[in-house]
């Protein structure tokens, strides 16, 4: 039997049980794709929905978080646009991002209380958008944009997926002709600069995009594209280039941009995270590729933040169109013990779904509870470079 058609068969089992014991190895897309199957899936939801209505925490801090969050009234009103533009002038993108986590974050509303009106504000949202959006465009940054975004949006629809009046066919449309184009662009040739010009959060927000987008519109195609490439492609989103360096016997692995600054590197962690989830729920396990490759990172980035000491490899790359070399010879200091809500889906990953021992990652989940999500960390745009809200909807 396919891994797929064993899900599909343990729907039930999945429902109140999880998808931990039903996880095998694969090499390809599902037969069938599972739905919800994006960053949430049926029993996690369902179990914050149980839980928020029992009083119990911490889902019950962490709904309280979603629900003050001027995002997540069903008052908001969509502001949609015909081109979206980041980097260079004119510059508009804030609007979407805006517009994207008001969706999500009363699409989670829908989700767990049952509220029409928030069900119906997420549904306009994207409706608005799938209407008018054409074009996003700019300089370099379109690509950041159209990945960090692009899987954004297809999140909130995956979650929507079925709801009525929801024009599912027409946002399915616009992800395939405005977010995808992009993604694949930037995969194939990188802005025709070095391979490891760009920063592993580039590619990785363009992998997540192409994969949520496989998942949204039950494309395996797209979802095989983003999967190979994770295990092997050629640019610093890829799972050994974005973790270079394992420490044996101190389970710690360098991330690719630790030299940069740590705001970066934790939005990295948070993007390889949000992979892995939305693979788990479709039945892959790449939280544990490469003998846990991710955990070993995400504990040297958390011990990090957190104060503590790290060992550091010296990190040379390529930049521009001619590969110019470069190094980073240290650890970066900068924006050091920043929060960003990017710990608790691997905390409750790897400690409550695995049971492994994760001290630093733990301890960061901690100093966030309840989890906020866009809006809560800042007006910026890496404010919203992740949904958030893991405390209510990853919480075990």
């Amino acid at each position: 039997m396919h891994r797929r058609t064993i899900l599909t068969a343990a729907a039930g089992l999945a429902a109140t049980a999880g998808l931990g014991a039903l996880i095998r190895q694969a090499d390809a897309a599902p037969a069938t794709f599972t739905h919800p199957g994006g960053l949430h899936n049926w029993g996690d939801l369902n179990r914050a929905k149980v839980r928020v209505a029992a009083g119990n925490d911490p889902w019950l801090s962490g709904w309280n978080r979603l629900t003050a969050n001027s995002h997540s009234q069903s008052t908001w009103r969509p502001n949609p646009q015909a081109t979206i533009i980041r980097g260079g002038t004119g510059e508009n993108y804030g609007i979407l991002y805006n517009d994207l986590h008001a969706a999500y974050q009363n699409a989670l509303r829908w989700s767990i209380q049952g509220t029409s009106a928030h069900g119906d504000c997420a549904r306009n949202i994207l409706n608005a958008w799938s209407a008018t959006l054409t074009t996003v465009t700019g300089n370099a940054d379109r690509f950041l944009a159209a990945g960090i975004y692009g899987y954004q949006f297809a999140n909130v629809a995956e979650l929507m997926r079925g709801y009525p009046g929801f024009d599912l066919a027409r946002f399915k449309t616009m992800m395939t002709t405005v977010f995808y184009p992009l993604n694949n662009q930037f995969l194939r040739d990188h802005n025709d600069a070095c391979i490891t010009n760009y920063w592993s959060n580039w590619d990785l927000c363009t992998m997540n995009s192409i994969l949520a987008i496989g998942i949204l519109c039950d494309d395996a195609a797209k979802y095989d594209q983003a999967v190979t490439y994770f295990k092997t492609g050629p640019g610093n989103g890829s799972l050994r280039n974005a973790i270079p360096f394992v420490y044996p016997g101190q389970n710690l692995a360098q991330y690719q941009e630790s030299g940069r600054d740590q705001g970066h590197t934790m939005m990295g962690i948070g993007q390889l995270g949000a992979f892995c989830e939305m693979a788990w729920n479709q039945g892959e396990d790449f939280y544990a590729y490469d003998d846990n490759r991710l955990l070993k990172a995400a504990e040297y980035v958390a011990k990090y933040n957190l104060g503590h000491e790290v060992p550091f490899t010296k990190y040379t790359w390529g930049s521009g169109q001619n590969c110019a070399p470069n190094e980073h010879t240290t650890i970066s200091p900068a924006s050091r013990g920043q929060l960003r809500p990017v710990w608790e889906i691997l905390h409750y990953h790897y400690a409550r779904r695995k049971n492994l021992t994760t001290p630093n990652i733990s301890a960061m989940a901690a100093k966030l509870r309840p989890e906020g999500g866009g809006g809560d960390y800042g007006t910026t745009s890496g404010g919203y470079d992740q949904t958030g809200f893991g405390t209510l909807t990853y919480a075990k």
